[in-house]
């Protein structure tokens, strides 16, 4: 039987595989809804026209979109889908809310934290890549599950920490280990990082994420947002959730439980297998990816992370230490900072400084009256923390 799906992000990376894993496996889901910025118009359409969703949600221009898909129609000699087509601010959400079987955000950026929590109310399983939902509104998020594993991660790292757990029982864990590859900076000194550019920085070895992510993972922010997300998904003390360098990417994360072995989960590094996993958990569906060549010599190295060149992970371990918004100032506060890098306004090394001399800043105000967190409350502190953070890069 096919589970209904919502996929938030369609035409970023996340989305367009996620769609190439469904076209693989077509009887397993039928695509109800599309969800995209807006930036990539013809792709937009060109979805559409595949899969006949019922809703489309759109931060940009609806009625460009319409033009679009109708003028691709015609090309294709086709008579256009009678599919709904909203925008506006609140568009995203409503279509996460609107009880889809599964719900699939892909969404960069905090802006994911409502539709992330529109999708748990409405009781969908939310396959969740968007990491700045749990590192924003981790509390939030746990408020929003209606039951256990509503949530299921998408994130490479995420999806070999849930896979390896099925190893053992949470008692036993002793502490989770996420492997990163370094980026494209691996073994610099931070003054070696003082005069690179962005376009050094979009050079990442192994994968293309978009200019946000791959920039956070050339500074080692995207590590740190991963130690919160993984705090918040798996409920393991932050003393308990190391980081190592890996740059072959290969074993993608481990969990070591408290008799001494280690359970790894390793794979080519590509993002197919947590995706189809996110849409198909706890199933695997078969011949998503190829496997590891073992036929071929190779070496893995392992090395311990240079905290004084990659400060970013110790922030964010010192972020979610304080809790409260200050993990939702940390990446505000950093989404501003990266745009400001690659408008030439911000060295590299400035990102994580800035970054740090904002979250340093921050106190928690206007608290609930129950003293909970809020989403009124994370927004307000967003918008102080780009605020901050604009004034300090002048």
């Amino acid at each position: 039987m096919s589970r209904s799906l919502i996929i938030l992000g369609s035409t970023g990376s996340i989305g367009t595989q996620a769609l190439q894993v469904i076209a693989a496996h077509p009887e397993r889901f039928d695509v109800v809804g599309l969800a995209a910025g807006g930036s990539n118009l013809d792709l937009l359409a060109e979805q559409i026209l595949t899969y006949q969703p019922e809703d489309v949600a759109l931060a940009g221009d609806a009625e460009a979109l319409r033009a679009r898909v109708e003028a691709r129609a015609r090309e294709a000699g086709a008579t256009p889908p009678a599919v709904r087509i909203s925008s506006g601010p609140d568009a995203v959400a409503a279509l996460a809310g609107s009880g889809a079987d599964l719900v699939l955000n892909g969404i960069t950026g905090s802006v994911g934290l409502g539709p992330t929590l529109a999708a748990l109310r409405a009781g969908s399983t939310l396959a969740l890549a968007n990491k700045e939902s749990l590192v924003a509104g981790g509390p939030l998020v746990r408020a929003a599950q209606r039951r256990p594993n509503q949530i299921v991660p998408v994130d490479s790292e995420h999806s070999a920490i849930a896979q390896a757990l099925r190893g053992g029982r949470r008692e036993e864990v002793r502490r989770l280990v996420l492997t990163a590859s370094g980026g494209p900076f691996r073994g610099r000194t931070r003054d070696e990082l003082a005069a690179v550019t962005p376009a050094q920085a979009l050079a990442h070895p192994n994968f293309d994420m978009g200019l946000v992510v791959t920039t956070n993972s050339a500074t080692m922010v995207n590590k740190g947002l991963e130690v919160i997300e993984a705090h918040v998904l798996f409920d393991v003390p932050l003393a308990q959730i190391e980081v190592v360098i890996h740059p072959e990417q290969q074993i993608h994360s481990m969990v070591e439980f408290h008799d001494g072995s280690t359970i790894a989960q390793l794979g080519p590094p590509r993002m197919l297998v947590p995706i189809a996993l996110g849409l198909s958990w706890p199933e695997r569906l078969e011949d998503v990816d190829a496997p590891t060549d073992w036929s071929v010599p190779q070496n893995w190295q392992f090395h311990p992370l240079d905290d004084e060149a990659f400060p970013a992970v110790a922030l964010a371990r010192a972020a979610a230490e304080s809790g409260g918004t200050h993990p939702a100032v940390y990446n505000a506060a950093n989404e501003e900072c990266v745009q400001a890098f690659h408008a030439g306004r911000l060295p590299f090394t400035g990102i994580v400084d800035t970054v740090a001399h904002v979250v340093a800043e921050h106190t928690d105000t206007n608290q609930s009256a129950t003293g909970e967190l809020t989403l009124a409350q994370v927004a307000r502190a967003e918008s102080r923390a780009r605020s901050r953070a604009r004034e300090l890069i002048g």
